[in-house]
């Protein structure tokens, strides 16, 4: 029998009403790096589709956008940055994309960290700027603010805003997913308050890849030293890598570790011309992969602190 056209219609309206949500319908999230993805994931749940630009073991400060990348900003609903200098290519690709999405920067509201000349860091409020090209050396702002478990709390707190901003239907879930993930990031910074302080203030004091853990140190009492500055694009100078080298050796510092996101040549080299131990791998700028050690935001975060502790237990 033939269906009249008008009633074709409203049946296939009712049976669509009828079907349940699909990827489509949820908000689309596009994210500069994992961290930021899997906090989106958390606050977000099942009203959320969340893609990361940058993937797990990535480093966002020498990435290239690809074509698939402009294709997935200009379909988003939101896009969620780091900023504080970190995502030098986001306003060329939001630019290219000709998108209309909303773009939050999740570190807003952070006490940032500048590196003086000197090589002093020092604290001060900033404005927040997306994706601006700025050399990421030192004189410029620390963009790893998630590295304190603190810090993390108010970058979930900002995503939540967001979220329920830009998805007022799921606003409900939203508040309350991130409320429960404050809380637990909270749990975590008092967690390694008290793991750090089982270290002795004079032994605290740790060799990295790059300037990635100012934050972290800031927070916890411990000391960081790097042959590279805040960004991966930069290169340590031989006098620089040999005064690391002569104040590990004096020192006396056993802790080095390299990162999952970076070369760990140089600072294999810096370990065996001072005599030090590597002391495994660190997450400063991305996620594992599924089946690695530092899937999520809190793993990662539990994992630096516990291989962190115990590689100074070596000092």
């Amino acid at each position: 029998m033939r269906i009249p056209f008008r009633a074709g219609l409203i049946g296939l309206s009712l049976a669509a009403l009828s079907l349940p949500a699909t990827a489509a319908e949820k908000l689309s999230v596009v994210t500069s790096i994992t961290v930021l993805a899997d906090m989106v994931r958390q606050v977000g749940g099942d009203d959320v589709e969340v893609r990361s630009l940058v993937g797990p073991n990535g480093d966002a400060h020498v990435y290239e956008p690809t074509p698939q990348d402009a294709q997935a900003v200009t379909k988003a609903d939101l896009i969620v940055v780091n900023g504080l200098e970190l995502e030098g290519w986001m306003d060329r690709l939001v630019t290219a994309s000709g998108t209309k999405a909303r773009i939050v920067v999740a570190s807003q509201g952070i006490a940032t960290l500048r590196a003086e000349e000197e090589g002093h860091e020092a604290h001060e409020a900033h404005d927040d700027h997306a994706g601006e090209d700025h050399d990421h050396d030192h004189g410029g702002l620390d963009p790893h603010a998630w590295n304190s478990a603190a810090n993390g709390a108010i970058y979930a707190a900002n995503i939540a805003k967001a979220l329920e901003v830009a998805d007022p239907a799921h606003a409900a879930a939203y508040q309350a997913n991130g409320a429960k993930y404050v809380a637990e990031l909270k749990d975590l910074d008092a967690w390694a308050r008290r793991e750090v302080a089982t270290i002795p203030e004079g032994k605290r004091k740790v060799i990295t890849s790059h300037d990635a853990f100012g934050y972290l140190g800031a927070a916890y009492g411990i000391e960081f030293h790097a042959p590279v500055g805040f960004s991966t694009e930069s290169e340590a100078s031989a006098g620089d890598v040999a005064k690391l080298i002569d104040q590990i050796k004096h020192e006396h510092i056993k802790a080095v570790f390299i990162e999952n996101a970076t070369d760990p040549r140089l600072v294999q080299q810096v370990a065996k011309a001072s005599g030090a131990q590597m002391g495994g791998e660190l997450y400063a700028e991305a996620l594992s992969t599924e089946d690695g050690p530092a899937s999520t935001y809190a793993k990662m975060f539990q994992y630096n602190i516990s291989s962190l502790v115990a590689g100074m237990k070596q000092n």
